[in-house]
């Protein structure tokens, strides 16, 4: 759901203060970029220019966000200095194409060199997980605001490893706090839940898959031994940003698939009916509702739902 007018002056002023940081750092404050002759934006048409073509003034004024008047003076400089030329689209006599000329290109070729080298001054002196972990967030806050050209890779899911209890033990923590109120006796359970899941791992009757994108972890199910014969499906959740994916779906699977491989004959769960979205997962999975009962846990009063299915 969106925020429009409603953030806090604490954010705005966080998201001004890194892009105060962030122009500082590439030099974009300097009166010719990269102490060229050009400016910012002169320096960014001419980027767009050399990698793309058939572009036309209509098409880069709208990519770029640039009035119309202001490219059109912009353009027609580079074309008195010789930068840029205009052809008229094959088969559309009304669509004038921008191309860079030799000197033109000639133009952006140090401008390309001098912002590679600056750029690559400046995270050669980040280790390569922190670089790995900036380069993971560049395409987050990309994404989150809105760049079409950021669409998330394909989630994998993967076992266990080092860092993931922690991390899933936290994230449930805050996703039930913030969306259903639950207080910290709940991240108390998933921790408990966890760390007896490790103590007592078996892989001949237990298992964890954890969906991963993008080198971060996006949800998890784990598949717990039960009694005679039943297992049970525990902590199945999906990242708010990686919804909408099948994400659920395919940890269910893989947690049925993997009670099955064990031998298992039936996988139980309990869940409470306030979570919708993973109560709609496990009925299309074939899960039945056998019982309900009332109870307050987590600071909150819910119905208690125990979910069986037979493997």
């Amino acid at each position: 759901m969106a925020h429009e007018g409603l953030v806090d002056e604490t954010t705005v002023g966080a998201m001004r203060a890194f892009g105060r940081f962030y122009t500082r750092q590439i030099g974009l404050l300097e009166e010719g970029l990269h102490r060229s002759a050009f400016s910012l934006t002169e320096a960014r048409v001419l980027y767009e220019l050399a990698h793309r073509d058939g572009l036309t003034a209509s098409v880069l004024g709208q990519d770029l966000g640039l009035d119309a008047g202001y490219l059109s003076r912009l353009l027609k400089r580079f074309e008195d200095q010789g930068l840029v030329t205009r052809r008229t689209a094959a088969g559309d006599g009304r669509r004038q194409v921008l191309t860079l000329t030799p000197d033109g290109q000639a133009a952006f070729a140090p401008l390309d060199a001098a912002s590679r080298a600056e750029i690559g001054a400046l995270l050669a002196r980040l280790p390569a997980g922190d670089l790995a972990s900036l380069v993971s967030a560049m395409a987050r806050m990309r994404r989150l605001l809105g760049d079409p050209a950021q669409e998330r890779g394909p989630a994998i899911l993967r076992d266990l490893a080092p860092g993931d209890l922690g991390w899933i033990t936290h994230r449930q923590g805050l996703l039930y706090a913030g969306e259903y109120g639950f207080d910290l006796s709940f991240e108390a359970l998933v921790a408990e839940i966890l760390a007896g899941f490790v103590r007592d791992f078996d892989p001949a009757r237990a298992g964890a898959w954890i969906a991963e994108q993008e080198g971060e972890v996006v949800g998890s199910v784990f598949l717990a031994p039960g009694s005679e014969g039943t297992a049970k499906l525990r902590l199945l959740y999906v990242e708010p940003a990686a919804r909408g994916q099948g994400l659920g779906r395919r940890l269910t699977e893989a947690c049925i698939a993997g009670a099955r491989e064990r031998g298992y004959r039936r996988l139980s769960l309990w869940t409470n009916d306030v979570l919708a979205a993973a109560r709609r997962i496990y009925a299309q999975a074939g899960f039945r509702l056998v019982e309900s009962a009332p109870h307050r846990s987590f600071g909150q009063d819910l119905v208690g739902e125990t979910w069986v299915l037979d493997v």
